[in-house]
């Protein structure tokens, strides 16, 4: 690792606008966005996928290989990725700095804390809970309705046995008793608020207008009328500053804010984003889980509220995640693969491929042109790649390349990241999928329709009494972030492939007035993560020198 001193020069920021955590990772001032707002943007990459697997597609290490890649072909950039949660990270999933020679560096800090910012959130998000329960506590001057409290309190861990909990059991000094529970820290929306938020006087109005109750009477109750917002954005004012990081080839990495692509809109910095395209040839970031859910709302709800244009998108996926998409195969944590994974076999490849197309589809209805990275395993043969390919090419890909940046960093993915220069560097034909002015039925059809495939939509009553209610209230004119299951394009997991023909449930439907979203839910969704039989934490100590250390079983 070069410090990160060495590494901000080479990017063009002084060490005036850093503020360092140790040698190798550092805050960036704000300041700096005055300095650089007259350097030529860059080009904007956006890296997305087919649908997940438990298998793992790739994405943030087809993203960190990518800007390596283009680096090492002579294009000066900058990756932009999101900072993990520390529920997946002692969950299931472990880190997320991405693996093998592909990899954010330190990787122990990238996963643990790194500057803090998830505390900062949690903090503030709380903060305004407390706020809340002492104003009804203090005879209630603002008529909250007990009924209709929408502000839960939040934790960075995977823990079950709070998603559904009693507080102030007994009253009288403990408070006003009452049911609520926890979400994870990811699923804030002050997360959400601080990944959209373009300076820190933003940053302090959305908070403002944040919706945590109803009155008796039916008005809205924000944050400003607990008189709490400014607290809370005082706890955030250095979270709003990205951390500059690096990768193991000492490429510059801007890590920012954590919202998930399921619960949120899964993207990381606007912020970060702005710094970066001022400062790089090329910025290359990452929407979360699958193009119908991270890169529709990249697009719909980041790029609109930016006024970012993205000029190409990268497609990853596997060979082994597209058979997993026919449906023949069940994987069991734990238990070996099955063979028809591992082994050639084309026949459940083209059963599968049809997740490939239609996300391919999915990136183009914006008019982005796309290129399919096929992360490569060693069971992989050239038949099935061959496959792939084709059968990307024919369905609108642009290219579509090998990529081998786990093996072999940087150098194995010098021809996607040509591939991708060549998409770059043609004319934008960027459009967004709905305008605001539609009304919010009609959106979320749109997006059912045309993103997920869905033949029909189906609303929950309290769905209807909602959109009444936020129409009335003016919210109307807000773009759409549709909560629903990562696992497949449609509502369902256990749909794999390309569902068509299916019905969309839309449970139930929030406003997040200081991000300025609505949030429709599809079917039951977890905010409050759990974890495995055998979490991920099991297997992580500290050495007698205090570094730290992944146990095998």
């Amino acid at each position: 690792m070069r410090p990160i001193v060495s590494v901000a020069k080479g990017l063009g920021i002084p060490k005036k606008y850093l503020e360092l955590y140790g040698d190798y990772k550092a805050k960036v001032s704000l300041d700096i966005l005055s300095r650089i707002k007259g350097n030529k943007k860059g080009k904007y990459i956006d890296v997305t996928a087919i649908t997940p697997t438990p298998l793992g597609e790739g994405k943030t290490v087809t993203t960190i290989g990518l800007a390596m890649a283009l680096n090492k072909i002579g294009k000066n950039t900058v990756c932009c990725i999101r900072q993990p949660s520390l529920g997946p990270v002692f969950g299931i999933k472990g880190g997320a700095a991405g693996g093998g020679y592909s990899q954010t560096v330190p990787a122990e800090e990238f996963n643990l804390h790194l500057t803090g910012d998830f505390h900062a959130v949690s903090a503030a998000h709380n903060l305004c809970a407390a706020f809340l329960d002492n104003s009804l506590f203090r005879k209630n001057p603002l008529n909250i309705d007990l009924n209709k409290i929408l502000w839960r309190r939040v934790l960075d861990v995977n823990d079950r046995s709070l998603r559904d909990i009693r507080i102030a059991v007994g009253g009288g000094h403990n408070g006003i008793e009452r049911e609520t529970r926890f979400d994870i820290t990811a699923a804030s929306e002050l997360m959400a608020i601080l990944a959209l938020t373009d300076s820190l006087s933003d940053l302090r109005n959305r908070i403002s207008r944040v919706v945590v109750a109803f009155t008796k009477y039916g008005k809205p109750v924000t944050c400003e009328d607990l008189k709490v917002a400014g607290a809370m954005t005082a706890l955030l004012k250095d979270a709003i500053k990205p951390n500059l990081m690096q990768t193991l080839e000492n490429t510059p990495c801007l890590v920012h804010t954590g919202p998930f692509g399921n619960i949120a809109h899964g993207n990381s910095s606007i912020l970060a984003d702005k710094i970066a395209i001022r400062l790089g040839e090329y910025v290359v970031t990452e929407s979360g889980f699958g193009a119908d859910l991270g890169a529709e709302k990249f697009f719909d709800i980041k790029c609109r509220l930016s006024g970012l244009r993205p000029d190409a998108a990268v497609m990853v996926c596997s060979v082994r995640a597209l058979k997993m998409h026919s449906g023949r195969f069940n994987v069991v944590a734990g238990k070996p693969l099955d063979e028809g994974l591992i082994k050639e076999n084309l026949i459940a490849i083209s059963d599968g491929a049809g997740n490939l197309v239609k996300q391919i589809e999915n990136v183009r209805m914006f008019g982005v042109p796309v290129v399919v990275a096929i992360n490569k395993f060693a069971s992989d043969t050239e038949k099935e790649i061959k496959l792939v390919r084709s059968i990307a090419l024919e369905n609108g890909a642009e290219d579509c390349q090998v990529s081998e940046v786990w093996r072999y960093g940087g150098r194995g993915g010098t021809d996607l990241a040509k591939a991708v220069v060549r998409a770059a560097e043609k004319v934008s034909k960027f459009k967004l999928l709905y305008p605001l002015d539609m009304p919010i039925k009609e959106k979320i059809e749109v997006i059912a329709d045309n993103i997920y495939g869905a033949k029909d939509v189906t609303y929950a009553k309290i769905v209807e009494d909602n959109i009444a209610l936020f129409e009335r209230l003016g919210w109307g004119n807000l773009p759409i972030c549709i909560g629903k299951t990562h696992l497949s394009i449609s509502h369902d997991e256990k749909l794999k492939g390309r569902p068509d023909g299916f019905t969309l449930p839309i449970s139930d439907i929030r406003a997040s007035i200081g991000a300025g979203f609505l949030y429709a839910l599809c079917g039951q969704m977890k905010t409050m993560p759990s974890l495995p039989t055998h979490p991920v934490g099991e297997r992580i100590d500290i050495d007698s020198k205090g570094r730290l250390i992944y146990v095998s079983r």
